[in-house]
């Protein structure tokens, strides 16, 4: 589910992300918990803590940059099987970046399956801390902090033979935000600009296109979206 947006909102970029989240009936009141998990603004508080330990306003990530910030929330379900002969199971996310500002997540407190690319570009797990999120540094902070922050490289594999459940919520910039590094980064890295500017919709809309396949309305059926970012549908 994502920010509702009405026809027209973004224009003719952001027509491929407009209408309702379709909430589920079962189980009761799930619209009303999501929805108060995704206001509790946690992620401005974050991010004003963030922008702090840049050097800057703690409302550097306001206004034009983020002040009518776009947001995704995925609860995600990764099936488990038992390791046969010792083998992995296939790979349940492969691997990249989120596009936004910040993503928290909230993982399973039993099975753990996350893996982060380390420095030394080594695939490490990214342990369980129990009543905790995961703070993910994405895209758009990225360009922001000059690459200061590098946008974290991660993955999903899911190797209990338990089904596994975590939640994210991705915290995006405005939509039509051109995102480009802040002065005070390119101070701090004492160089100019070291990485490009995007608009953040663009972006969006491109990733989305790239990482998954929409099939355009047919007859009386219903638009489907399928992900084709691990082997299996």
């Amino acid at each position: 589910c994502h920010r509702e947006l009405k026809p027209g909102a973004y224009g003719h970029l952001g027509k491929i992300l407009e209408g309702c989240n379709q909430w589920p009936l079962d189980p009761p009141k799930y619209k009303d918990m999501m929805e108060e998990f995704i206001n509790l603004y946690l992620s401005r508080n974050i991010m004003r803590g963030i922008a702090l330990a840049l050097g800057g306003s703690p409302y550097e990530f306001e206004g034009d940059r983020a002040g009518d910030a776009f947001w995704v929330t995925s609860i995600i379900g990764y099936p488990g099987k038992p390791s046969e002969n010792g083998q992995e199971n296939d790979i349940g996310c492969g691997a990249h970046t989120d596009y936004g500002l910040l993503t928290l997540l909230n993982q399973d407190d039993v099975i753990n399956a996350l893996e982060v690319r380390n420095l030394s570009s080594k695939w490490i797990s990214a342990p369980l801390v129990s009543g905790t999120f995961v703070c993910n540094i994405c895209d758009m902070l990225k360009i922001y902090s000059n690459g200061l922050y590098e946008s974290t490289l991660h993955r999903v594999i899911n190797n209990s033979d338990k089904y596994r459940v975590s939640v994210a919520y991705f915290y995006e910039t405005n939509f039509h935000t051109a995102v480009e590094p802040l002065d005070i980064c390119i101070q701090r890295t004492g160089a100019a600009k070291q990485v490009d500017k995007a608009v953040y919709g663009e972006h969006l809309v491109g990733k989305v296109l790239t990482n998954f396949v929409h099939y355009d309305q047919l007859s009386t059926f219903e638009p489907l979206v399928f992900s084709i970012t691990s082997k299996k549908w």
